[in-house]
């Protein structure tokens, strides 16, 4: 049996016990059906943050594995987030050019600060805050990131080529005066990517 201290500084000595051929097996099948997400997923949210997509790739694979090693729950994903690609768009493209070598330098510098702050956050367990957040601050802070994903990815969607903006309406403005510019093709592929995903997303009844 474990005692409590060293499993509070490395939690993964409460699990590390458990692991077995059977376990590594259905960890390495859950590992390969997950990939096949998580790395798309990963690129598009280094494309929504102004990153190489390569990163996305990191961000998509060394947090999971530091967090399944040090995490404390067994049960939640780490990994990047649509709301923090946009949070570090929106710092940093004032600063450099998205995709550069100095975004990318500042993007760097940015995650180890974080990295740092909320090391000192848990140690704290300031996190127990998070209880007091209503469920319409929530909803409203979810449907304002769609609202601001959609209208960053617009140009990729239609074919535009538009400057890049932190600013929801200027984005608006610059698409809505380009429709003229609408790339068809491009765009046919965006509808039917959307409708392939929506038909994938149905689930019709299983008749008794």
């Amino acid at each position: 049996m474990v005692s409590n201290f060293p499993v509070s500084l490395f939690p993964f000595l409460a699990w590390w016990p458990n692991v077995n051929r059977g376990t590594i097996r259905a960890d390495l099948l859950a590992g390969l059906s997950n990939a096949f997400l998580t790395l798309p997923q990963g690129i598009a949210f280094a494309t929504i943050a102004g990153m190489p997509i390569q990163y996305g790739l990191y961000a998509g694979m060394v947090p999971a594995v530091i967090a399944a090693l040090f995490g404390s729950s067994w049960h939640l994903v780490s990994g990047p987030t649509t709301a923090a690609s946009i949070v570090m768009f929106s710092a940093l493209s004032g600063f450099a050019e998205p995709g550069s070598v100095d975004y990318v330098h500042l993007a760097l510098t940015l995650t180890f600060m974080v990295g740092v702050i909320q090391f000192g956050l848990g140690i704290i367990r300031i996190g127990t805050l998070a209880n007091f957040i209503s469920h319409s601050v929530i909803v409203g802070f979810t449907a304002g990131a769609a609202l601001v994903i959609i209208a960053g990815q617009a140009k990729h969607f239609l074919g535009l080529d538009l400057p890049n903006s932190t600013y929801f309406y200027e984005t608006v403005q610059a698409v809505l005066l380009h429709l003229s510019a609408i790339d068809p093709i491009v765009t046919g592929v965006g509808i039917l990517t959307i409708a392939g995903g929506l038909l994938c997303n149905l689930n019709p009844a299983i008749p008794k």
